[in-house]
């Protein structure tokens, strides 16, 4: 019998086929021996590879063969004979692999250009329509023109902060900052094909000037939110857009989670709102409990758009959300200029009171979606931290604002009184 976990002794018997489909992945990698320093790596995600352990200058190191099945016990065997045979001539085989990917990537004809890898990248990201086009423009705009048709393994760090800096020159020190990020994830993407040897961009870290932080304007004090809420009530535009402006003080998600948001999402009977991973700027799900008050808007709100995706489908086409000037251009209709309120502000505004009104921070960043964690992105586990205080939470801060909104002197419910 083969071991079945971790690194054990080797079978007495070499693999066979039959063998190797049957081993199934445990919770440790298993290492199936084949003879003469030769194993399949189990891996616990399903993954078989091939590796072939040996000894240079008394060190010991592993070679990797492939992946089963694409790389047969035949031809794994055929790899390991001519491993052992450059080790016989005093040649690591590593280092001759090495060498061969080296040689491979610099003997590519025609060399293969930024923007060729660039393209590849774009169409292997599964993210929403608006991220994808900010990231074209910004490839199109700032790296196509200098970096576009360079061999991308020939391109270093000088020559990529060169490019970075005439953005920076321009004043537009955020976009220099993201075009470095992209330029990271082009050159991240290139590596891992095999068609550069390295990123530039980890030497830039610290090499452009940092931009100034952004705060985003917003009305806090409770008499001005006050009079705020009654604008908005009294908005007189389109009933989608006074829908939205309602409801962004009562979810306070980021502007574009807001007017992306689709019916599917949303059980209203749960008073739930479920955003996926992939709508959020962490990539991380997120849950929006909802209050009485936002169940209120969204059943009426229903009746109109509720046939469609989307919550607040565009005016030229229900196939597309809103603008994202929608909401800001809302405000400054109500004489909100951009100085004073942002669609953004209801975030600052939430933030602000409820710290103020002694509820859990950690409850609030949780429901700000600040704290995300890379080992659980996507599980709604991690959204679902502090949930059943996020409710009362946002049942109390619904009722806050409706008291702001009637005028009268309001008692800000907090955590230690609900």
């Amino acid at each position: 019998m083969y071991p079945q976990s971790g690194a054990r002794d080797t079978p007495t018997m070499p693999l066979s086929d039959i063998a190797i489909r049957k081993a199934k992945p445990a919770d440790k990698p298993q290492k199936l021996a084949d003879g003469a320093g030769l194993y399949l790596l189990v891996n616990p995600t399903g993954s078989k590879l091939w590796r072939w352990k040996y000894r240079v200058a008394g060190r010991e190191k592993v070679l990797a063969l492939g992946a089963y099945p694409a790389i047969s016990l035949t031809s794994a065997r055929d790899a390991c004979t001519e491993a052992r045979r450059l080790l016989a001539q005093g040649v690591d085989p590593s280092e001759a692999k090495k060498n061969a990917k080296q040689a491979k990537i610099e003997s590519n004809t025609p060399a293969i250009t930024f923007k060729q890898v660039a393209e590849q990248w774009m169409l292997r990201q599964h993210v929403a329509e608006v991220t994808a086009n900010k990231s074209r423009w910004i490839l199109q705009s700032f790296l196509y023109p200098d970096l576009g048709e360079r061999p991308i393994a020939e391109i270093e760090a000088r020559e990529l902060l060169e490019t970075l800096r005439k953005v920076e020159d321009a004043g537009m020190l955020e976009t220099a900052k993201r075009a470095r990020v992209k330029a990271g994830q082009v050159f991240r993407f290139a590596v891992l094909e095999g068609l550069a040897n390295s990123d530039p961009t980890s030497s830039l870290r610290g090499a452009l000037k940092a931009p100034k932080v952004k705060h985003h304007a917003a009305i806090v004090e409770p008499a001005k939110v006050g009079e705020l809420l009654r604008a908005m009530d009294g908005f007189s535009g389109q009933f989608v857009t006074q829908c939205a402006l309602k409801l962004a003080p009562l979810v306070f998600v980021r502007p574009g989670e807001l007017r992306q948001a689709q019916w599917s999402e949303f059980d209203l009977d749960e008073a739930m709102w479920r955003i996926p991973a992939m709508r959020m700027k962490m990539k991380a799900a997120h849950l929006v409990p909802l209050s009485t008050q936002a169940v209120a808007i969204l059943r009426e709100l229903h009746a109109m758009t509720g046939q469609g995706d989307y919550l607040f489908p565009g005016l030229r086409t229900a196939s597309r959300p809103m603008s994202e000037n929608t909401v800001n251009a809302a405000l400054r209709r109500l004489g909100y200029g951009g100085d004073e309120m942002t669609g953004h502000g209801f975030r600052s505004l939430a933030a602000t009171r409820l710290n103020e009104m002694g509820w859990n921070a950690d409850a609030i960043e949780r429901q700000l979606a600040h704290a995300e964690s890379n080992k659980v992105r996507e599980a709604y586990t991690h959204a679902a931290q502090y949930l059943d205080e996020r409710k009362r939470m946002m049942q109390a801060w619904a009722d806050y604002l409706d008291g702001l909104r009637a005028g009268g002197k309001v008692v800000a419910i907090g955590r230690k009184l609900a």
